[in-house]
C-alpha cells in the first residue's frame, strides 16, 4: 500500500493526526490571483453527495454533508477527490451546516444516528479533505466551509472553540458563505474569524437588485451603495476575497463589475445550477458542461478572479470551466444594468395598463357552504373578489383546474360548483387542505377535488391546467426583522407572486387563463413586465378595497418604504388606511379575447 493512498484510508476512518504539508496551498491560490490566473473552486458537495451515495431523506438537505461525515466518510472522500481531478484548485468542506449543530455537544443529526461533536467533525472535515487531496497527489487548498447561521451574537465564542478545533490540522482557509444581510454582528462575526490566524473569504447571496434567493427572488431592499460600503470595509480589515454564491446563474452578470468600483479585494462568483424541489433535483434548463463553462468565461470577462459552482454544479461542469478559463485574462466587461425597483419613477395615480370592463352587483348570493377550521386563515375582501367574479362569470365549466393557497377552500368549491372537471387544490398548511376537502364534502363537489400539502417554491406542477386562481400572502416585510433561516422576508411584499409567475409557463395550458389576486401595495410595473417576459399578457378584470386590519397596521412603515421606491400604493381616507385589490386575468399573448 502506498503512502498516500495509506495516508487517505487513514483520514477517512478519523485516524489521523497533522501531516506535513509540501508547499503552503494558500500560496499559490494568491500567487495565482496575483499573476492574474483563475482560481477554480469545487462544485457542490452537498448535493454531489447525493448523486454519489443517495439522500437520506430522514435528514435535512443542507444537514447531509455534515451527516456523511459521521456516516459514510469515504464518500464525501470521493466526491473532493472527483473535483480535485476536475482541476480545481480550492476544495471546500462538507461543513456548510454546521452552525445548525454548533453548540450541541454529542448531537445526533437524525433518528438513530451516532452521537457526534461539531468540532470532531469540523476535524473530520478537513482530514477527510486532505486526504482526497492526497489521493490524487494535488496541492489544492483546503476551505473550510461556515454558514452565514454563525452571525449572532453567540457566533464569536464559537468561533473561538472553532479555533481550538484547528490547532493541529487547520484548513488553508476559512470560507465564510452565503450570508444576506450585513448585520451589525457581521463585522464582529468575520473579525472573530481573521484572529484564527487563516485567510477568511467571504460569500454572500447577492445579485445587483440586492439580497437574492435560491429561486431567484428578491427580498432585500433598495441599498444604494450599501454593500459597496461594505466591501470596502471588509476589505479594509484584511479579508481575503469576497465573493456571491447560491443565486441562479442568470442573476451572476452585474455583481464583479460593480463591487469592483468599491474595492480592490479578490472578487469571486460560484451560483446554483438548480434547486431542491419536492420532485428531487430542478434546473431551470438544462445546463450541460459547455454551458456552465461559457457562463464562467463570461464571468471571467466581467472580472471574476474566482469561480466556481454552489448546488447541482458537479465535477464535469468544473472540469469544463477549469479547462476554458485556463490562461484567460481578467476582464472588464459591463454587463448591461438589470431592472432594479429603484429605477421605478414611483406613480400615485390610477393604474394605466389594467382596466375594468365589468362592475356589477348580484343580490342575493349563492355563497357556499364554508367552515373555516382553527388556524386556517379565514377569506379576505382578495379571496372574495375571485370568488365573485368566477360566481358572475360561471368560471371553470368542463376545465381542470388549480387552486394555489386554497385556505378554506372558497375558490375550489364554487369553480366545482360552477362545473369544473376537475380542482386540484394546494396550499403550504395541512390543516388548510384538510378544511378545503372538508368543504367540498359539504357542498356536494368532493367528487371532482382534490388537494394537496405544498410548499409553493420547490412545487413542481405534474400537470398543466386549464384555469389557475391564486389569492397569495402579499406583506412587505423589513429583512432586518430576519432571523436567520433559508426562508427570508420578503421586502418588497411579492415574492409568492413573481414565483408563480414562473410557474406558469409549466403549470398553465397554452390557452389556458389564470385569475391572481393582487394588492395596490406591491405595484403594478413588475408584475407586468415579469408576465411579457414570461410570454403573458394581463387584464384587470375587477377590484375591491382592502382596508387595512392589525397586521398591514403593524408593517405600514414597511408598506410606505415599499411606496416610496417602485409604484405601489394605497389610499388614505381620513384615519382609515385602504388598499386596492385587483384581479388579474392573465393569458398566453396572442390568446385574449378568447
Amino acid at each position: 500500500m502506498g503512502k498516500e493512498t495509506e495516508l487517505a484510508e487513514l483520514a477517512v476512518n478519523g485516524r489521523t493526526t497533522a501531516t506535513p504539508r509540501a508547499g503552503d496551498p494558500y500560496a499559490r491560490i494568491a500567487e495565482k490571483i496575483a499573476t492574474d490566473r483563475c482560481v477554480v473552486l469545487d462544485g457542490a458537495t452537498g448535493t454531489e453527495l447525493f448523486e454519489v451515495g443517495g439522500g437520506r431523506p430522514e435528514l435535512d438537505d443542507h444537514m447531509w454533508g455534515i451527516g456523511a461525515l459521521a456516516e459514510a466518510p469515504e464518500e464525501v472522500q470521493r466526491v473532493h477527490a472527483r473535483y480535485v481531478a476536475a482541476g480545481c484548485d480550492v476544495i471546500s468542506t462538507a461543513t456548510w451546516g454546521l452552525p445548525t449543530a454548533l453548540g450541541q455537544d454529542n448531537a445526533r443529526l437524525w433518528e438513530g444516528g451516532r452521537p457526534i461533536h461539531w468540532m470532531d467533525t469540523a476535524r473530520s472535515a478537513v482530514r477527510v479533505a486532505r486526504a482526497a487531496s492526497a489521493e490524487r497527489d494535488s496541492e489544492v487548498a483546503v476551505a473550510f466551509s461556515i454558514n452565514g447561521d454563525v452571525d449572532k451574537p453567540e457566533g464569536v465564542e464559537t468561533i473561538g472553540l472553532l479555533a481550538r478545533a484547528f490547532e493541529s490540522d487547520p484548513p488553508d482557509l476559512i470560507l465564510l458563505e452565503t450570508l444576506s444581510l450585513v448585520r451589525g454582528s457581521t463585522y464582529a462575526t468575520v473579525e472573530a474569524l481573521m484572529e484564527t490566524g487563516l485567510p477568511v473569504w467571504i460569500s454572500f447571496r447577492r445579485c445587483r437588485h440586492g439580497v437574492c434567493g435560491v429561486y431567484g427572488e428578491h427580498w432585500g431592499g433598495p441599498e444604494g451603495d450599501s454593500f459597496g460600503r461594505a466591501a470596502r470595509r471588509f476589505e479594509e480589515m484584511g479579508i481575503g476575497a469576497l465573493l456571491v454564491n447560491c443565486i441562479p446563474p442568470d442573476h451572476v452578470p452585474g455583481m464583479v463589475s460593480w463591487l469592483r468600483d468599491f474595492t480592490d479585494l479578490a472578487l469571486g462568483v460560484y451560483p446554483n445550477l438548480g434547486y431542491l424541489s419536492a420532485a428531487g433535483w430542478r434546473t431551470d434548463g438544462d445546463v450541460s458542461e459547455r454551458d456552465f463553462a461559457e457562463l464562467a468565461r463570461s464571468w471571467r470577462e466581467e472580472g471574476a478572479q474566482i469561480i466556481g459552482g454552489c448546488c447541482g454544479v458537479g465535477p464535469e461542469q468544473i472540469g469544463a470551466a477549469a479547462e476554458v478559463l485556463a490562461g484567460t485574462p481578467v476582464g472588464h466587461r459591463r454587463p448591461a444594468e438589470p431592472w432594479h425597483p429603484e429605477d421605478a419613477e414611483p406613480d400615485h395615480g390610477p393604474a394605466t395598463h389594467w382596466h375594468n370592463d365589468r362592475a356589477r352587483e348580484l343580490f342575493p348570493l349563492e355563497f357556499p357552504d364554508i367552515a373555516v377550521d382553527e388556524g386556517v386563515f379565514a377569506p379576505t375582501q382578495g379571496s372574495f373578489l375571485i370568488w365573485q367574479y368566477l360566481f358572475e362569470q360561471g368560471i371553470g365549466a368542463h376545465q381542470r383546474c388549480l387552486d394555489v393557497g386554497c385556505g378554506s377552500g372558497l375558490l375550489t368549491v364554487q369553480l366545482a360548483r360552477n362545473g369544473a372537471g376537475h380542482v386540484h387544490a394546494i396550499d403550504i398548511d395541512q390543516v388548510a387542505v384538510d378544511n378545503t376537502l372538508t368543504n367540498a364534502f359539504r357542498n356536494g363537489v368532493a367528487d371532482r377535488v382534490s388537494a394537496a400539502a405544498a410548499d409553493l417554491y420547490p412545487w413542481v406542477p405534474e400537470e398543466r391546467y386549464d384555469l389557475i386562481v391564486a389569492s397569495l400572502y402579499q406583506m412587505p416585510v423589513d429583512p432586518f426583522e430576519q432571523v436567520t433561516t433559508h426562508r427570508p422576508l420578503d421586502f418588497w411584499g411579492r415574492n409568492l407572486i413573481d414565483h408563480l409567475i414562473k410557474l406558469l409557463p409549466e403549470a398553465l395550458a397554452d390557452d389556458g387563463t389564470a385569475y391572481i389576486m393582487q394588492l395596490s401595495i406591491i405595484g403594478e410595473r413588475r408584475t407586468v413586465e415579469q408576465l411579457e417576459a414570461h410570454g403573458y399578457t394581463s387584464r384587470v378584470v375587477s377590484f375591491a378595497f382592502f382596508e387595512f386590519h392589525d397586521l398591514f397596521k403593524e408593517k405600514k412603515e414597511q408598506i410606505l418604504r415599499v411606496e416610496e421606491q417602485s409604484d405601489a400604493y394605497h389610499l388614505r381616507l381620513g384615519d382609515h388606511d385602504v388598499m386596492v385589490a385587483y384581479l388579474i386575468e392573465v393569458t398566453r399573448k396572442g390568446e385574449e379575447g378568447r
